[in-house]
């Protein structure tokens, strides 16, 4: 079992994280951690790093949330028209074969991205705003991307989902609760870490019929 370490210890773990991740203009960020939850703050180039330094905190075992209040302040070289991101945009979405490119529409204002559309699934939903995330000029995402209602049997797509996560994270899926209502799945329960959440709330998001993801796994590694 994981031996409990302090809010300070977490702090410094997380600041040796960031530092090392190379990715990270990390001496522009300023670290606190109350209760297990870390607090981003400071400002970054770009949209990018603020996601990187939020997952680097995120990889730091023992943090159990994280708030990421870091703004994006670009530099003279990342600074982009709203028209030249709009061009950006469409070209990741159209070169990444993963993301039904035709089914999604974006709106740039002041360097924030809305993405809109309807797709078939949670998945391509989340491939959509990864594929645009690094793009220089680029300080934040709004993804109001919906998922295509389709007939859906709630008994069975439970089960397809318990399968997946059995496949997956076999420890993990014999503790969280699943719930199916009209495509939207609530999940509870919980995980030692970041990571396996994510790797259950992606086994989820390939799901056909999910329209809605409601996580409320709380991630607890002293269990």
């Amino acid at each position: 079992m994981l031996e409990k370490r302090s809010d300070r210890d977490l702090k410094q773990r997380v600041l040796r994280e960031m530092k090392w991740d190379s990715r990270i203009d990390w001496a522009s960020i300023n670290v606190e951690v109350n209760n297990a939850v870390a607090t981003l703050t400071g400002a970054v180039p770009s949209y990018a790093q603020k996601i990187a330094a939020q997952d680097a905190a995120h990889r730091v075992a023992g943090v159990l949330d994280v708030a990421n209040d870091i703004e994006v302040m670009p530099l003279d070289h990342f600074i982009r028209t709203d028209s030249e991101i709009a061009g950006a945009v469409r070209n990741a979405l159209e070169w990444d074969a993963l993301v039904p490119n035709e089914l999604i529409q974006s709106t740039v204002s002041d360097g924030w991205v809305t993405l809109e559309g309807e797709v078939d699934y949670w998945r391509e939903r989340n491939d959509a705003e990864r594929a645009i995330r690094r793009l220089a000029g680029v300080v934040g995402v709004f993804n109001k991307i919906t998922i295509r209602k389709q007939e859906v049997n709630a008994k069975q797509l439970r089960e397809e989902i318990e399968f997946a996560l059995e496949r997956r994270a076999d420890r993990e899926a014999e503790r969280l609760r699943i719930e199916v209502n009209d495509g939207a799945v609530d999940l509870w329960g919980r995980v030692h870490s970041w990571q396996e959440k994510r790797a259950v709330l992606g086994s989820i998001s390939h799901a056909p019929g999910v329209t809605q993801v409601r996580d409320h796994v709380r991630i607890d590694p002293y269990f």
